[in-house]
């Protein structure tokens, strides 16, 4: 085969069907057959962690690491990428259009995958040293960005328009926490996520929480930030299949606030059984 027609990756290998070369016979990540090991041993996010950080996870990092898919998986329609996703929805477009639009809304500085991008590079700058935090959070010089971002307006990691620390920010903080490494940043940064608040004046953000954990799985910021856009596109992708069969009418347009009406699917089952799926 020419030069030019290889491939080159330190992750993947093909091997081609000895009578079609446009098809692969068998497949190999990380030097693990994904065909005729991986799909009958592994699981999807212990198989995610081997394609990313190229070895074979423990436990405890697979489990993190789906405790933190479960956190992300629906921002829910007050977050601005899954807005974008149920505008599209509604306009009656495609599907990828849908996508695409949760994607560009969620790659920026605010709760979005950049913002992770400058969590991860201040972990990586500041580790568990709170004075280094300080420096980081409050000199704006002190924060790393592309030269296509901006200088942030906020600390990253933390909601600039929040007085209270949300509830569910604290709950996946808790649990994430109790999954980590025992010197990690989760449970670093719950130890001191009061004082980090006081410092910025104001409230840690999801994304802050998502970054902490990325960190203690050993993923780099462009690993991290690839995962956090990946991680939050179940719920964006529900929205906008929902929002799409409502129509425009039952759109909610921006107000005052944003109130949802539960339906009688919606609302809090007591009865349902936890780690469970029941068919219909």
């Amino acid at each position: 085969m020419s030069s030019e027609y290889k491939y080159h990756s330190k992750f993947w290998l093909e091997e081609p069907e000895p009578d079609n070369p446009f098809a692969a016979k068998s497949c190999y990540c990380q030097g693990y057959d994904v065909y005729g090991q991986i799909l009958k041993n592994a699981g999807w996010f212990e198989y995610l962690l081997v394609m990313f950080r190229g070895e074979r996870p423990s436990t405890s990092c697979t489990r993190l690491l789906e405790t933190l898919a479960i956190a992300l998986a629906n921002p829910g329609p007050r977050e601005a990428s899954v807005r974008a996703a149920m505008n599209a929805g509604v306009a009656g477009t495609n599907h990828s259009s849908a996508l695409m639009a949760a994607l560009a809304v969620g790659a920026g500085q605010y709760g979005g995958a950049q913002e992770v991008v400058e969590c991860v590079n201040a972990w990586k700058s500041c580790g568990t040293d709170f004075d280094s935090w300080v420096r980081a959070l409050t000199d704006p010089e002190k924060r790393e960005h592309a030269d296509i971002w901006l200088p942030m307006e906020h600390a990253p990691g933390f909601d600039p328009n929040g007085d209270v620390t949300p509830t569910p920010v604290r709950q996946v903080l808790n649990q994430l926490s109790e999954l980590g490494p025992g010197d990690g940043a989760l449970r670093w940064l719950k130890e001191h996520r009061e004082d980090l608040e006081r410092l910025v004046g104001y409230p840690l953000a999801m994304s802050g929480v998502a970054a902490a954990a990325l960190v203690d799985l050993r993923l780099n910021a462009d690993q991290a930030s690839m995962l956090y856009l990946i991680l939050r596109l179940p719920g964006a992708a529900a929205h906008a299949i929902e929002q799409g069969e409502m129509g425009w009418k039952k759109f909610p347009y921006y107000g005052p606030g944003v109130e949802l009406e539960p339906s009688a699917d919606s609302r809090p089952n007591a009865s349902s059984e936890a780690g469970g799926c029941r068919d219909a």
